[in-house]
Parts: C-alpha cells; sequence; structure tokens
C-alpha cells in the first residue's frame, strides 16, 4: 500500500493562521520530514489499517534534540502521554514541541468507513475537509479513527467549564454523522476550547515567555543601572578632581541643599534627558546608587585605579618616600605617605598615596604601616632608596627608630631630613631660647588674636588702613600702579612654618599705625580682658625694643628651599648663602639695620634712644642688673647673639 505523509506546519505564525489560500490549499501545510513507525489498529466497522511512515520534527532553536529524544513525543495523538505526566518544569516546553509540530492532519488518507445511525445506518468517515474549517486545532488518530483537539488536549487540564469534554482529548470524536459537534466543541468565546487556543497562542509568542519578560526587564534594569552608575561616577570624580566634599548636613527630600554630591547629579540631570528618566525620584526605590555608602565605594575605586596608573608610571624605577605624623580634625593618629620618583621622561614626580590610621606611635608600628602600604600597591621596599621625615624622636633618632629600622632591611634607603624643616626648626628654637624675642613674638601673636577677635574689629581695621592709604597717596608718601597698595591683613603665625611669621611681621610693618589705633579702640570699648592687654601692648609696641626685634633674612632661603624643583645640590649652596648672609650682617649689618629702625621709628612717632646711655629694661627694676649701655645691650646681647644662635644651630 502506499505510503501517507503527515502533513504539519514549521513557524507558530503558520500555525495559528486558519485562512484558506485561493486555490483551495491548505497553507499550513509544510513539506514532508523523517518517518517514524505508528501502529495500526483495527475497527469493527472499517479495514485493518497497515503501518503507516509518519514523519518526525526536527529540533527547533526551542527545543533541542536531546529533550525531544528525553519527552518520547508522539505524532499520533491516541498514543501520547498525558500533559500532567511530564515533569512541571517540562510541561510548557512539551506543549510548546507539539504546538511547533502542529496538529496531526493526514492528508490523501483513506479514512476508514463504518456505519452509523440506527433508523436508517449508512457508512460514515472522517471528512478531510473539515482540516481546512478546523484546521488550527483538529487532529485525526490513524490508530484509533478518532478526531482529537491539540489545544485541549495540552490546556484541557487548565481549566472547567462549558465546553470541556473527554471526547476530544481522551476517548476521541468519531460520530462522523454530527459534524456540528466540531462547532459545538469550539463554543463561545469564554469557551475553554478558545481559553485553550489562546493560551496556545500565547505560548508560542516568545515575547510573551516568562523568561522573554524577564530577559527584557533585566536589560532594560541593566541600561538603566549603568546609566545610574555612569551619572554617580562622573558626578562624584568632578567633586574629587575639585577637591570638594560630597556629603551635605541635610540630604533629606525636603532640604533645599542636599550637598554637593546630590545636587550636582540634579542639574546633570535637568540637562540630560536620558540620565532624568533613570536617576533620583525616577529610580527604584532601593536602586539609585547615591546612598553614603556608594559615595565611598566610588571613591575607593577612584583611589585604586589612581594608584594603578602611578604604579604603571614608576614601573621598575628607584623611589623615595616621604612620611609625617598628624592629627585630623576626629583625633585620630594618622600618618601621610608620599612618594617620589622619575618618571619615564625624566621629570621628578611626587605622589601622595594614602593616609594611614595608627594606633600607636611606636618605631615597630609605623614600621608595619609602611610595610603593609608599600605591599598594598606593590613597591618592593628594596627599590627604596630615600627616606625623608620630620624631627619627631621616633623617625629621625638613631638608634629602634623608623629610620634605622629601614636602613637595616634596606642600607640604600638613604635618609634626607627636609631643609625648610631644619630651617623653621632653627629660627623656632632661637625665637624660644631668648627672652626678648620671644617677648616679642607673644606680643604678635596676643595682638592678631585680639584684633581678629570680632568682624566688627576687622572692619575698623580695614576702614582705617584704607583712609590712611588714600592720605598717603594725596600726600604723595606712598606709590600708586598695578599691583601696590593692596588690601592687606593680619595672618596669624604658626609655629611650624616660618614662613607665617615672616608674613605676619609684614603686615604689622605695613599697618602699624591703624594696628595702633584699633588697640585704643578696644582698650576703651573691649571687654575687661580685652582692655587690660589692649592697654599693655599700647605701652609695648610704640618702643624702640619691640621694633628691633625684626628677623626676616631667611625668608628668602625658606622659600627656596619649599619649591618644587628644588633639588639636594640647589638646597646645600642656598644653605650655605643663608649662612654667609648670616655672618656678613653679623659683621657689617648693624649700621644698615640701625638706619632702617630710626626711619620707622621716626615715621611712627617713636623715641630713639641715645645708644651710650644705659639700657633700662621696660617695665624690671635696676637692681640686681648688670649695667650696659644701649648699644651693647642691642647689637651685642640681642643683635649678634640671634645671629650667632642661627649660625651654630646644630641643624646645619
Amino acid at each position: 500500500m502506499d505510503k501517507f505523509v503527515i502533513k504539519r506546519k514549521r513557524t507558530s505564525e503558520e500555525f495559528l493562521s486558519s485562512s484558506i489560500t485561493s486555490d483551495g490549499t491548505d497553507p499550513q501545510q509544510v513539506p514532508s520530514i523523517s518517518s517514524t513507525q505508528v501502529p495500526s489498529s483495527s475497527s469493527a466497522h472499517g479495514p485493518k489499517v497497515p503501518y503507516v511512515d509518519v514523519p518526525s520534527p526536527q529540533a527547533t532553536s526551542t527545543v533541542v534534540d536531546e529533550e525531544v529524544s528525553r519527552w518520547d513525543l508522539q505524532t499520533d495523538t491516541a498514543m501520547r502521554k498525558p500533559i500532567l505526566s511530564y515533569h512541571p518544569n517540562d510541561q510548557d516546553k512539551v506543549r510548546r514541541a507539539y504546538m511547533q509540530r502542529g496538529p496531526c492532519q493526514p492528508k490523501n488518507f483513506p479514512f476508514p468507513q463504518k456505519l452509523m445511525g440506527q433508523k436508517k445506518p449508512s457508512n460514515r468517515r472522517f471528512n478531510e475537509a473539515w482540516f481546512l474549517k478546523h484546521g488550527s486545532w483538529l487532529e485525526y488518530s490513524i490508530s484509533k479513527d478518532a478526531a482529537f483537539c491539540l489545544p485541549c488536549y495540552l490546556f484541557r487540564s487548565c481549566g472547567k467549564g462549558k465546553g470541556v469534554c473527554d471526547a476530544f482529548v481522551n476517548a476521541g470524536f468519531s460520530n462522523w454523522s454530527q459534524p456540528d459537534k466540531l462547532e459545538k466543541h469550539v463554543g463561545n468565546q469564554n469557551s475553554v476550547h478558545n481559553d485553550a487556543y489562546m493560551k496556545s497562542r500565547e505560548l508560542l509568542q516568545e515575547s510573551h515567555h516568562l523568561r522573554n519578560i524577564v530577559r527584557r526587564q533585566t536589560t532594560e534594569e541593566g541600561l538603566g543601572y549603568m546609566i545610574r552608575v555612569n551619572a554617580s561616577i562622573d558626578c562624584m570624580r568632578f567633586l574629587l578632581c575639585q577637591g570638594l566634599a560630597s556629603r551635605g548636613h541635610d540630604e533629606s527630600d525636603t532640604s533645599h541643599n542636599q550637598g554637593n554630591f546630590l545636587e550636582l547629579l540634579k542639574y546633570t540631570a535637568e540637562h540630560n534627558d536620558s540620565i532624568k528618566s533613570e536617576v533620583l525620584k525616577k529610580a527604584p526605590g532601593n536602586n539609585k546608587l547615591t546612598s553614603p555608602d556608594i559615595q565611598k565605594e566610588i571613591v575607593s575605586a577612584a583611589a585604586m585605579e589612581t594608584m594603578d596608573v602611578i604604579r604603571a608610571d614608576i614601573g621598575d624605577s628607584l623611589f623615595a618616600v616621604m612620611v609625617d605624623e598628624s592629627r585630623g580634625v576626629s583625633i585620630r593618629e594618622q600618618m601621610a605617605v608620599c612618594i617620589r620618583y622619575v618618571n619615564k621622561e625624566g621629570c621628578i614626580i611626587k605622589r601622595f598615596i594614602g593616609i594611614i590610621h595608627v594606633l600607636e606611635t611606636t618605631a615597630i608600628s609605623l614600621k608595619n604601616s609602611v610595610d603593609a602600604l608599600l605591599s598594598k600597591y606593590g613597591l618592593n621596599i628594596m627599590r627604596l632608596r630615600g627616606q625623608c621625615y620630620d624631627g619627631a624622636s621616633n623617625m629621625q633618632g638613631e638608634y629602634n627608630v623608623l629610620k634605622a629600622l629601614i636602613l637595616k632591611e634596606n642600607p640604600s634607603a638613604y635618609v634626607v631630613h627636609c631643609f625648610s624643616h631644619q630651617l623653621q626648626l632653627a629660627l623656632m628654637n632661637v625665637a624660644q631660647k631668648h627672652g626678648d624675642v620671644a617677648l616679642f613674638f607673644t606680643i604678635v601673636s596676643e595682638v592678631v588674636t585680639i584684633v581678629y577677635a570680632s568682624c566688627k574689629r576687622r572692619d575698623v581695621l580695614r576702614q582705617k588702613e584704607l583712609a590712611r592709604v588714600v592720605e598717603l597717596v594725596e600726600k604723595g608718601e606712598r606709590l600708586t600702579g598695578s599691583g601696590l597698595n593692596q588690601e592687606t591683613c593680619l595672618k596669624r603665625p604658626s609655629d611650624t612654618r616660618w614662613g607665617t611669621h615672616y608674613n605676619t611681621l609684614l603686615s604689622l610693618i605695613l599697618m602699624f599705625p591703624s594696628i595702633l589705633e584699633m588697640l585704643e579702640i578696644v582698650s576703651r570699648e573691649g571687654t575687661s580682658e580685652a582692655r587690660g592687654k589692649a592697654y599693655a601692648f599700647l605701652i609695648l609696641m610704640p618702643t624702640f625694643d619691640f621694633v628691633f626685634t625684626l628677623l626676616g633674612i631667611t625668608n628668602e632661603l625658606s622659600q627656596a628651599l619649599q619649591r618644587k624643583d628644588q633639588d639636594i645640590v640647589n638646597a646645600m649652596n642656598l644653605v650655605k648663602i643663608s649662612k654667609e648672609q648670616l655672618q656678613t650682617m653679623r659683621d657689617d649689618g648693624w649700621n644698615s639695620l640701625m638706619n632702617d629702625i630710626s626711619a620707622f621709628c621716626a615715621k611712627n612717632n617713636i623715641t630713639v634712644p641715645k645708644m651710650m646711655s644705659p639700657y633700662v629694661p621696660l617695665g624690671r627694676g635696676r637692681r640686681n642688673l648688670q649695667e650696659e649701655t644701649n648699644l651693647h645691650h642691642f647689637q651685642v646681647g640681642l643683635f649678634n647673639k640671634d645671629s650667632e644662635e642661627s649660625f651654630a644651630k646644630s641643624y646645619w
């Protein structure tokens, strides 16, 4: 007997289409595929059906060959396993595989006849034309000579109600004399058959699958996440480059100023629609990427990337470390570490690499912290060729200090004490040891405190200085031009920077008359404590002793030593020149200094004592005092003694 081929559709669009072409053929028919054997069955009213070669489906992109083989899918409807017998995780895959095969619809098959009807029995058989009318769901079983419904077989267990019948699912429909039962099986729009049919359509639509929906949502969420991440990173990078704080005092939604980071992010969003649709209020509540922890992570990531660039720039070059201890606002002992190296272009580079919180300031603890930091960034301590510290005993001493511990491990790590720091230590030591100089700087510091104790006093001092400068310009005693007669103010001196003392003294010289007027106002209108101090300073400042104490010879050296491009050879030459200047000033500078002091005293109505008269110390009795002239006191006791101490300091 001739073999008959069961046709099926290849795509879901062809399967779901129920239209008929103009030539009467079924558009769902596709070329035949490979065959499998289906057992025959006999009917009491029909001929014995031989074995028929039935094509097996190709594996699609959705259902792979291994899964089809494992599920043992049957083309003949009567031999299929119930859907619920498959594993719950495989049921939708099995449904999709059957639907991609399409309904079992034999073409040009001699459908067997059988007698039907009680009053007038007649031979009836399945009409192939029914495939044209109900081709989207109707199936025919060759072995059982019965019709089945593919959507109901796949989804019948999912619903109950009118239209649910075992005839098209389990036993099959074979009452060929009543074809209207096919229409009744379809039912109305809300029938179970139509519900199963719609579920089959949705299952075949890949875009409606849960995994695709999740994948699409995941993709959209991923894009939004990347936009938020990049926006936060860009804002934080800007703040880091500008050295601005990211946090605000009040970052709540009702705050008018939420801090630099959030305000910059809002500004960026207002000028970029793609960012505006994803950040801040438009972002998920648990994924805004604006929390303080996220900001800290971005800063940490930026620090790591920066260190990677620095490490790559260093390469295998030799380097030096500069270490200093400091105490932050949080009252925690910290150690700042910088490295200095020569890059591939031959330029001297100095980079800050980190601040380490140290629990102890012992040499062993500091050594372990330095080792840990260098190891963290892949810097070998054996490549170390220089150490630079301040004068602290736990770093710069001779035995069992940080310097000595590193030298034991690497003898080539030479120690160089900062020349500028040595200069500052020398000058401050001289100033503290000499009584008159120490009193002078104490007065200067207290004057700055009194004058700048309130904004009102600052404004009064600024107005008086402005009026005095205008008067001098009108008299022709002050030159005018670009950069001249700029507004000045008193600067508070710092014990660790001699340059601040020098700038304070310069401001004091320029504003001397205005400062005296300001002290007179404070002595009349200030508080009781301020009035007493102001009155004392009005007595001490307009004196020859106060004016004489003016040190500025070493300021040029201090500025030169702090230049970034300074090297050790030039620094040693500058120190040598400074020592020569000190010696020259000691030998030949007395007359020029006296001329300058006399001119300043005459300008400010300060009496200049006769140099050969006996020296009378201010505020002290003459009892038990060694008699000396003013010349001997100022030249030998003050001028020469200070220059000798500066010249002979062990720091040099």
